[in-house]
């Protein structure tokens, strides 16, 4: 019990740390490296990676002998491409079909807008603050994830004014989030496969005209649940096949014994 509470107490102030720079710092940071080196994608990786400090400080703390494998980042790489890349085809198929090419594709875009915000998103909302939760104390899935995506929801938020709109992004992305933590737990806790799930499905959304918020029109949404349900249904059989019990099921979801 003394190590749950430990751990859950070091990644709050961990994470809420990591908040206040990300709101306060991120874009001076940003700014700052731009000047310095004049590479906004260079710059912006570096200032994200910075603001991140204190979720490294804190995993170093907890897990030094383990650091990458308690993010999910020591194994798996291509794994995660593979299973990514075929569970995202109905986006692809889909929007390919259905939608024009985007005309404003820029590398900017295409670094920041899809390959940081999967790769970051992931290692800090997933891999840190959920994975750590979920995987090193008695939390079980739900407790675990609630904070850290409600979080993660509501930083979409800037794409749109309206209340309505506002209140789809909201719940698609708080969905997303538990979509890609449950992928990562379900898949060995190898983070690679929500990064490049998350990668994919931002990639195509940018590469085609299929909406200009998180939310989307129907159209988009048709091709993109179909994603979700491959993923969901491929996870389950995969799994089945080997006969590995789910990672999440009912004696996880909320404390695990």
């Amino acid at each position: 019990m003394k190590n749950d509470l430990r751990t859950i107490l070091i990644a709050l102030l961990a994470f809420a740390a990591y908040s206040l720079l990300k709101d306060f710092y991120l874009a001076p940071l940003f700014a700052f490296f731009n000047n310095l080196i004049h590479n906004r994608i260079t710059a912006y990786f570096v200032a994200y990676l910075l603001v991140g400090t204190p979720l490294f400080v804190a995993t170093f703390y907890l897990h030094r002998k383990a650091f990458f494998v308690s993010l999910g980042l020591r194994y798996g790489f291509f794994k995660g491409i593979f299973i990514a890349l075929l569970a995202t085809l109905p986006m692809l198929v889909g929007y390919a079909t259905a939608y024009p090419l985007n005309e404003n594709i820029t590398a900017g875009g295409l670094a920041q807008g899809v390959i940081f915000a999967a790769f970051f998103e992931e290692l800090y909302y997933r891999a840190f603050f959920f994975g750590l939760l979920f995987r090193y104390t008695r939390l079980g899935f739900f407790p675990a994830l609630l904070l850290g995506a409600l979080t993660f929801a509501s930083n979409h938020l800037y794409q749109s004014g309206e209340l309505a709109t506002m209140s789809g992004i909201f719940i698609t992305t708080l969905m997303g989030a538990g979509l890609f933590a449950w992928a990562y737990v379900e898949w060995n806790n190898n983070l690679w496969v929500p990064i490049f799930l998350h990668l994919f499905m931002n990639l195509f959304w940018y590469l085609f005209d299929a909406g200009d918020n998180a939310l989307g029109p129907l159209l988009s949404n048709v091709f993109r649940y179909l994603t979700v349900a491959v993923i969901i249904i491929g996870t389950i059989l995969y799994k089945r096949k080997k006969g590995q019990q789910l990672a999440v099921n009912r004696q996880t979801l909320w404390i695990r014994k």
